[in-house]
């Protein structure tokens, strides 16, 4: 419903085409379930005060449609039919297959002449309907070789067509039951998409994640109204909202769609004017609840459909406009959206039997909200790549500055240096002002080592990607196996829906049988729980990747907080995950530490470098074992202090080195491997947290730093 009005205009002058069938409906023995809407004559009441007496007098007029349609009308609407059953079968079932209208009553008359009335509809308790499904179902009772005549008295405030059908339990049971399991995938893909938005909504506390999730679920909601799934499981006693719940649930579907693509679309910054229009459009969709509440249904539902309408074509220039500006995800959303009102347009035409009423037509609606909620899932995923390239930009930026300062560091050092050597004897009076410039001198080179912890975290953007994509990537070949599962057991059900007892049921049943085992459908069932939890594993892991680099990634948090130390090394490992050989075996021997009060983004930067440093003197041996190691010990030594020590089995270093490896740009790698300042920013760290850091090591022997943090910086300072 949510935009059918869209193309209603084009189509009206196509409803009045078309052959009405003419005489009575003929049901016999082996007759298929038949749709009788091209048998029925149509009457409109438009004083509404009309009975059934009054109504056979009326002039009907013939059905021009296999599938009546009613439009959008105040007026109450009569339908008259007849049954000739020439078969065997005394009750027969006659469906209407469009659950949202508001009331239905059939007419039948008994043997002497009075009539039976059904009264069905939204307008009271689920529970009170004959058989337990969403559709209108009426039982009646025709003696064989025996016509019957039927009228149909129908009252709708939204759009109103009259798929009906005609036949035994078991044919109208086989129907719904098809259409029941092809809605649960539906649902499925809908559920999954919540949960998995969700899950990383959570972990990245990204707000467009959750109104994406909000859109994702008035998207669900809104196809289960207009199928009368809500109404039959979710309030099924509630009759104002399943009379309303086709307006409500489309109001709210338009609204989370308006705010969601002006955060996917990020309209503030890219395209204010196309910001504004999207405020203007969740506007009109939330003055839509003021017909809705006083019950003007006929108003609600036009008003709903002209902003529906609107708000699609306006949703589509903005991002068409954002689009030319070169913004990816603006045309991940024009694809989308193209799909989704692609199905909308089928789903119109067949409202208006431009198309036919069949399967495609009927599940055009859910095919395309499922195909647009999964594109725009991955679109969403693909923000993590954007987010990781600007981070890259950002870092060699950084990187590009530090080196140049580090440049004119050693430039001006060499020129210093020339200039005290050939002017010693006039500037030493000039000592005390000498010294005050070379403290100056290490308090940039001070500042220049806290620019570089940015730097070092270029090296794990490789990683980070590698370590997301695989999970994605798994989730995504996933889907092509289960959609061949699911076709296979669809063609099962097929072949059961298609057994004739009048045709030899145990050959068929045979022949079913070997299908089974030719799908081999106990492996079909096996692969499917595998393939879903293959799904749920690549969601799990790629929220683990995302906290890691979450709890990370708190380098500019300027405060003191207490904090979980086991929390930021974990989150470091997860980071360089990637970088660890085969063969490095991390060993974590935590002990009980309680929170410590610190800076967290520069304790996870010390971990960092440390451990980063510890793998890189592994691999750098020459030969090189099955079982080395990086091993991490945690302890509280007293009531003020807690010890971490990270040992590793690598090449180990000499006392020369040892002296120097905390002095700013020492390395022993080769050029352009490293800027010597990662051990530099360790020290700094650690000495402005009052800690201490220790180093125990020997050539071959690999090495081992020790850190010593108070437990609380404030009561340290104070002492």
């Amino acid at each position: 419903m949510f935009i059918r009005s869209l193309i209603l205009s084009g189509f009206i002058l196509l409803m009045t085409l078309g052959a009405s069938a003419s005489g009575p409906i003929i049901y016999r023995d082996g007759s298929n379930l038949m749709k009788i809407g091209e048998f029925l004559q149509l009457y409109v009441d438009k004083e509404g005060k009309m009975t059934i007496h009054d109504i056979e007098n009326a002039k009907f007029s013939p059905s021009t449609q296999q599938v009546p349609n009613l439009g959008i009308s105040p007026y109450t609407s009569w339908a008259k039919f007849t049954i000739n059953n020439l078969s065997n079968n005394t009750k027969l079932l006659i469906e209407v297959e469009y659950p949202t209208i508001d009331e239905i009553t059939l007419y039948q008359k008994d043997s002497l002449g009075r009539y039976i009335t059904t009264r069905l509809g939204e307008y009271k308790s689920f529970y009170h309907r004959p058989y337990n499904h969403q559709n209108y179902i009426f039982p009646v009772m025709i003696a064989p070789g025996s016509s019957q005549d039927f009228f149909l008295k129908i009252k709708a405030g939204e759009q109103a067509q009259l798929p009906i059908f005609l036949g035994t339990e078991t044919q109208v049971n086989a129907k719904n039951d098809q259409r029941n399991f092809i809605f649960g995938i539906y649902a499925g893909i809908i559920i999954v998409m919540v949960l998995y938005n969700f899950f990383i909504a959570i972990t990245t506390r990204d707000r467009t994640y959750l109104i994406y999730v909000s859109y994702i679920i008035f998207v669900g909601l809104t196809q289960a109204s207009q199928n009368g799934y809500t109404f039959r499981f979710l309030y099924p006693n509630n009759t104002w909202l399943a009379l309303h719940d086709t307006v409500i649930i489309p109001i709210m579907n338009g609204i989370t769609a308006a705010l969601f693509i002006q955060s996917f679309l990020h309209t503030k910054e890219r395209y204010r004017t196309g910001h504004r229009i999207l405020n203007i459009v969740i506007i009109a969709y939330a003055l839509c609840f003021i017909p809705t509440l006083l019950d003007n249904y006929f108003v609600a539902q036009i008003w709903v459909q002209l902003v529906a309408m609107s708000g699609s074509l306006l949703a589509i220039f903005v991002s068409y406009k954002i689009s030319r500006t070169g913004y990816t995800p603006a045309l991940y959303f024009l694809v989308a959206w193209g799909i989704f009102l692609s199905s909308v347009c089928i789903f119109v035409l067949r409202n208006f039997n431009v198309l036919p009423y069949n399967d495609f037509t009927y599940y055009a609606l859910q095919i395309g909200s499922a195909a647009e909620v999964t594109l725009l899932s991955f679109a969403l995923a693909n923000k993590i790549n954007i987010y990781r390239k600007e981070k890259e930009e950002s870092q060699a930026t950084a990187l590009m500055v530090s080196q140049e300062n580090e440049r004119l560091v050693r430039e001006q050092n060499a020129v210093l240096e020339a200039k005290v050597q050939e002017r010693t004897e006039e500037l030493q009076n000039s000592n005390k002002e000498l010294n005050k410039t070379l403290v100056s001198l290490k308090e940039a080179q001070t500042q220049l080592v806290e620019s570089e912890k940015m730097a070092s975290l270029g090296q794990l953007t490789a990683g980070i990607a590698h370590e997301i994509n695989n999970p994605i990537n798994f989730v995504t070949s996933n889907i092509k196996p289960l959609k061949l599962d699911f076709a296979d057991l669809k063609s099962l059900l097929h072949k059961y829906d298609n057994l004739n007892p009048s045709q030899g049921l145990q050959e068929q049943l045979t022949e079913i049988n070997a299908f089974k085992k030719e799908i081999d459908i106990d492996y079909v069932h096996e692969e499917i729980d595998t393939l879903i939890r293959g799904i749920e594993d690549g969601a799990s892991r790629t929220a683990e990747i995302v906290k890691g680099l979450r709890t990370f990634s708190r380098l500019d948090e300027s405060d003191l907080k207490s904090v979980d130390l086991h929390e930021g090394i974990n989150s470091t490992l997860v980071l360089l995950r990637n970088n660890i050989p085969g063969n490095v075996e991390i060993i974590r021997n935590y002990g009980d530490l309680p929170k410590v009060e610190c800076y967290a983004g520069k304790m996870n930067q010390v971990f960092l470098n440390i451990i980063n440093n510890a793998v890189n003197a592994i691999k750098s041996k020459p030969e090189q074992g099955n079982h080395e190691s990086v091993t991490i010990t945690t302890q509280q030594v007293d009531d003020q202090t807690v010890r971490i020590g990270i040992k590793d089995t690598g090449t180990g270093m000499t006392e020369k080195v040892k002296e120097k490896i905390f002095e700013p740009f020492f390395t022993t790698k080769d050029v352009g491997e490293g800027t010597g300042l990662g051990l530099s920013i360790v020290f700094s760290i650690i000495e402005k947290h009052h800690g201490r850091i220790l180093v125990e090591s020997a050539p071959g022997e690999g090495a081992e730093f020790i850190i010593y943090l108070p437990i609380n910086i404030t009561n340290h300072t104070s002492q």
